[in-house]
């Protein structure tokens, strides 16, 4: 079976579970970190060096499990696990505004293969496409214009400092389904985290995985991902075999 034909079985079979019909995607909720930029191992990294410098035990790994989550949940989850305790809001205030500093200091963070090819595709497909990322580093998101040129109007992104729950709670895409001004069934999510994509369909979009990490298939599968790309190219491919 070709992609293709498994995406179109996968969204008809979304369709059905929904009670709908043939419905028109007209807008994709897009993450940012390991879907716009190659950065997730450098946010492990920092988020490590950081629990490192403050005797709490993490592994590197670990942290991709945790995308998408806001930094003080992911500081608060950690601290339960490690510490029997949650964190107070000063404690995670400083300690994510170190991981912060930790990860500025990596340098400039490389855009992910394909990921200009998908949003151009998009953007003749006539899909609208709004970020809808957990993250609140400037140092990134201040890129996203020049590395992205027109595709994020600044009223179409959602971000960190927007929500007051982060994923895997729906909220984020809700809210970007509310920028997008559509169903839930006329958007997509593009998600490489499996919490992402508990909060997609949480949301009831049509939730797509892109496998950029070291995450496995099976994490995705747990989650309902409606249908997992490889990478980010093969995912870009197939948008661009697809009719206007």
């Amino acid at each position: 079976m070709t992609l293709t034909e498994d995406f179109k079985q996968a969204r008809e079979r979304y369709l059905v579970s929904r009670g709908k019909s043939l419905t028109a995607i007209r807008a994709a909720l897009i993450d940012m970190d390991g879907v716009l930029y190659d950065s997730m191992p450098l946010h492990a990294r920092a988020w490590h060096q950081m629990m490192e410098e403050n005797g709490v035990r993490t592994s590197v790994d670990e942290f991709f499990l945790y995308e998408g989550m806001t930094g003080p949940a992911t500081i608060d989850l950690i601290f339960q696990r490690e510490l029997g305790r949650r964190a107070s809001d000063k404690e995670c205030k400083e300690l994510y505004a170190r991981k912060g500093e930790i990860f500025r200091s990596f340098g400039q963070k490389p855009i992910m293969p394909g990921a200009d090819i998908m949003l151009s595709t998009m953007q003749r497909l006539g899909w609208k496409r709004v970020l809808v990322t957990g993250s609140a580093q400037m140092s990134l998101l201040s890129h996203i214009d020049n590395d992205y040129p027109g595709a994020f109007s600044p009223e179409d992104r959602i971000t960190a400092l927007d929500v007051r729950k982060g994923k895997p709670d729906p909220e984020p895409y809700l809210r970007g389904l509310g920028k997008a001004g559509c169903l839930a069934e006329e958007a997509v999510v593009v998600e490489n985290a499996p919490l992402g994509v508990r909060a997609g369909v949480a949301a009831g979009c049509f939730t797509i995985a892109v496998t950029t990490g070291p995450v496995t298939r099976k994490e995705f599968e747990k989650e309902g991902a409606h249908i997992i790309f490889s990478s980010m190219p093969e995912f870009a491919d197939f948008l661009s075999s697809l009719p206007q």
